[in-house]
């Protein structure tokens, strides 16, 4: 692809194209709405689509890889930047990105009509052009510490390949689903548990108030260490006493590190507030997953899995979309009452869904009920920051991006 810094200067298109965050974010809100109105009847039956995956698996594939990536995307281009102090990806490149990315969602909507391995093609190319242009800016900027970053991409990458490869040679891509899933948990907890800390040091400092969250150190880097160990284990082997232990003490000691950055103080901002309740869920989904390795019966593997993917992925990235596009338009960080039904509507989502595990006859109801809570809060979000998204703002587009991935705690709150 070619430059950006050319691109950004002579780019005098729609804003939309303008920076990577109004794509995405836009296009992951519209399929994270379309995606789950689908799914109802099209898990009962009432309706059928020409997918060549099982109706769980397409349902997974396209919140993991279609909602996921696309939500993953629009945070590090506009991330990726600050990091490296290159321009962002605009204009035409991002053009190709979004609809690499769009195309993937049409290939596996459409995948029983066009065969398994042209839908495989077109929706790997996404993650994979997506990974190259982004370890093509890190590398650039001299800005190796965020490498790591670029590895989780490609991660996320040789997972959904292996989800395409699972689906087509067993019927049923579990192992690909768990993967894919793993992967953003530990981003959260990566990103997360930089970002999360950083912010509400910096709006401490703002009100004047201490003591302030303590920033990473040594000891969350085992924390991660073995937050990766539990997540591998709980892909391979989801009901092995030893990865239930794994997954508690990993439970444990993701709520020690929030417990440490004082989010009860931030009750008054919504917007930092909602960070804290994210990386909770992170960390509650772990006591989930444990759960289910001593306890099967009582507890499924589904329970687990939409603690992570509807509770902490859903309210983290709408926490970070929401922030990012009022902080890059030039609006004030506060959240709308729109913003805060936005958040609580995938609280009850989560609620709703993790319900049907424990009260199978209620299944039909609740997971309407999960589905409809889930589409109010996007549908909110595409509502309220949708305009912002597409068009230009009338203030001046902020030249800095989110706040750094690995910021320290005396980092500028920038969003």
């Amino acid at each position: 692809m070619k430059r950006t810094a050319e691109t950004q200067r002579s780019w005098s298109g729609p804003a939309l194209w303008s920076r990577g965050f109004r794509p995405f974010f836009l296009g992951a809100a519209l399929w994270a709405v379309v995606a789950i109105a689908i799914w109802p009847p099209f898990f009962t039956g009432e309706i059928a689509i020409p997918t060549a995956f099982a109706p769980v698996d397409w349902h997974i594939h396209e919140m993991i890889y279609g909602y996921g990536s696309a939500v993953i995307a629009g945070f590090l281009l506009t991330a990726i930047p600050n990091w490296t102090g290159r321009l962002p990806v605009a204009g035409w490149p991002l053009v190709l990105l979004a609809t690499l990315w769009a195309l993937g969602r049409v290939a596996v909507f459409f995948s029983a009509k066009i065969g398994w391995i042209p839908a495989a093609l077109l929706d790997s190319a996404f993650l994979l052009i997506f990974a190259a242009v982004a370890a093509r800016e890190v590398i650039a900027g001299k800005n190796q510490r965020n490498v790591k970053v670029v590895a989780l991409i490609l991660m996320l990458a040789a997972a959904n390949a292996g989800f395409h490869i699972e689906a087509m040679m067993t019927g049923v891509a579990s192992i690909s689903a768990r993967a894919g899933l793993a992967v953003i948990v530990f981003l959260i907890l990566l990103i997360g548990g930089r970002v999360v800390p950083s912010f509400t040091h910096n709006w401490l400092a703002r009100k004047k108030l201490a003591p302030r969250p303590v920033p990473f150190g040594r000891l969350d880097g085992a924390v991660m260490a073995l937050s990766a160990l539990a997540l591998l284990l709980w892909i391979v082997d989801l009901e092995r006493d030893v990865t239930g232990l794994l997954l508690l003490i990993a439970a444990a000691a993701n709520f020690w590190r929030l417990s440490r950055w004082r989010g009860w103080t931030t009750r008054s901002d919504r917007l930092v507030l909602v960070l804290h309740a994210g990386f909770f869920l992170a960390a509650l989904g772990f006591v989930f997953a444990s759960a289910h390795a001593f306890a099967p019966d009582l507890v499924s593997p589904a329970a687990a899995s939409h603690v992570w993917a509807v509770g902490a992925i859903g309210t983290m990235t709408l926490a970070m979309m929401t922030r990012a596009t009022l902080g890059h338009i030039g609006r004030s960080l506060t959240a709308s009452r729109v913003t805060q039904f936005a958040y609580l509507a995938v609280t009850a989502a989560m609620l709703a869904r993790i319900a049907m595990e424990f009260f199978p006859g209620a299944m039909l109801f609740l997971i309407y009920g999960a589905a409809i809570a889930w589409i109010a809060a996007f549908a909110g979000f595409i509502a309220y920051y949708g305009p912002m998204l597409w068009h230009s703002s009338s203030d001046r587009e902020k030249v800095a991006p989110l706040p750094p991935a690995l910021p320290t705690a005396s980092s500028e709150d920038r969003p």
